[in-house]
C-alpha cells in the first residue's frame, strides 16, 4: 500500500469516527455507528480521493464527500443483509440480528438520509451536480439488487443479463465514486466520463473476481466459507457458463446437484467444481474478468497523457491481485 493510500485511508477513519450521525433515540443512531466502525476495505472513498488528487492537492477538504460514498455504501449493506437473511458481515452479526429487522430498516432509512445531510455543505451548483450523478446511481443499484432477486426466481438468466445487473448492483458505485472526485476538481466532462468508466468497468471485473474466488480461493485467505455460492446455487457468471456449455451425462448430473435439497456441503462443492473445471469454466471467466479490466485501464490510459495516474493506476491494479 502506497504512503497516500496509507494517508487516505487514516483521513477516511478519522472522519468516519468524528461524524455526528445523532444521539436520540440511540437504538436508531447506534446500528449506524456500529456498521460504520466494523471496517471493510473503504474502496470508495478511497477511488474518490484518488480521483481528486489527479487534479487537486489539497484532499483533505473534500474527505466528507468521500464518506458520504462509504456511508452510502454501509446503506445498501444493511438492507442487502436484511433481504439476504444474512446472519454475519465482516465477521460480526449483522444489524438487523445484532437488534432487529425494523431497526435495521429504520436505520437504513435515517442512514441514506445522512449522505443528503453530508453532501449539503457543497455549495449549491457543485451540490446540484452531485447529487443529479448520485441520485441515478443510487437508482442504479436499487434496479441492480431487485434484478439481483428476480433471477433467484428464474430457471434461466443469460451472461448479458448477469452483466447488467453485476454493472448496476456493484461496479455503478465504483463509478460514482471516481466521477465525484472528478465532479469535486472541476473536472472536464471528458475526463469524468473517464473516470466512471473506469470505476464500472473494474467493477465488473471485481465481482466476476468474486465469483471465482468463491469456488476457488484459498480457505485460509477467504475469510468466509468456499463453495457458499455453489452450496446456494446462486447464478454466478460460473454457473451460468457450465449451463451454456453443459451436455450429456454432465448435464444431467448438474441439474440434480442443483434441485437436491439433501445433500453434503463439500461433496456437492467438489462435484460442481469437477464439473466446472471439465468444462474449461475458470479460464472462461478469467478471461471475461481480463476483458473487463483491460477496458477499464484503457480509460486510465487516456487519462495519463496529460495526468499522473500512477497511484490510482498501482491501487486498482493491487485490488485486481487479491486473493480475498
Amino acid at each position: 500500500m502506497s504512503s497516500s493510500v496509507k494517508n487516505y485511508t487514516a483521513l477516511i477513519e478519522k472522519e468516519i469516527r468524528k461524524q455526528k450521525l445523532g444521539k436520540e433515540p440511540t437504538s436508531l443512531y447506534e446500528p449506524i455507528r456500529y456498521i460504520m466502525s466494523l471496517g471493510g476495505k473503504r474502496l470508495r472513498p478511497l477511488l474518490t480521493l484518488l480521483s481528486y488528487s489527479l487534479f487537486k492537492k489539497n484532499v483533505k477538504d473534500i474527505v466528507p464527500y468521500a464518506v458520504a460514498v462509504e456511508a452510502f455504501h454501509n446503506f445498501t449493506l444493511m438492507h442487502d443483509d436484511i433481504m439476504d437473511k444474512a446472519p454475519m458481515r465482516r465477521g460480526k452479526p449483522t444489524v438487523h440480528k445484532k437488534w432487529n429487522m425494523s431497526t435495521a430498516i429504520l436505520s437504513g432509512d435515517v442512514m441514506l438520509v445522512k449522505v443528503y445531510e453530508m453532501f449539503s455543505a457543497l455549495e449549491p451548483v457543485k451540490f446540484k451536480e452531485v447529487t443529479k450523478a448520485f441520485n441515478m446511481c443510487a437508482s442504479q443499484v436499487c434496479e441492480g439488487q431487485q434484478w439481483d432477486m428476480e433471477f433467484e426466481k428464474l430457471n434461466k438468466v443469460s451472461e448479458a443479463q448477469y452483466i447488467n445487473m453485476i454493472k448496476l448492483k456493484t461496479a455503478v458505485l465504483l463509478g460514482f465514486s471516481l466521477e465525484l472526485g472528478a465532479i469535486l476538481a472541476n473536472a472536464s466532462d471528458k475526463k469524468r466520463k473517464a473516470l466512471r468508466e473506469l470505476g464500472i468497468n473494474i467493477g465488473i471485473g471485481f465481482q466476476l473476481h468474486d465469483d471465482l474466488l468463491d469456488a476457488y480461493a484459498d480457505p485460509k485467505k477467504f475469510g468466509k466459507q468456499v463453495g457458499g455460492d455453489i452450496i446456494a446455487n446462486k447464478k454466478t457468471f460460473l454457473l451460468i457458463k457450465a449451463l451454456e456449455k453443459v451436455s450429456g451425462k454432465q448435464k444431467t448430473e448438474l441439474s440434480q446437484l442443483l434441485s437436491s435439497t439433501r445433500f453434503n456441503k463439500k461433496e456437492k462443492v467438489a462435484a460442481v467444481k469437477k464439473i466446472y473445471d471439465s468444462l474449461n469454466i475458470p479460464s472462461i471467466t478469467e478471461a471475461k474478468i481480463n476483458h473487463f479490466f483491460s477496458k477499464g485501464f484503457k480509460s486510465l490510459d487516456q487519462l495519463a497523457t496529460t495526468l499522473d495516474t500512477g497511484t490510482l493506476n498501482h491501487f486498482t491494479r493491487s485490488m485486481i491481485n487479491r486473493q480475498a
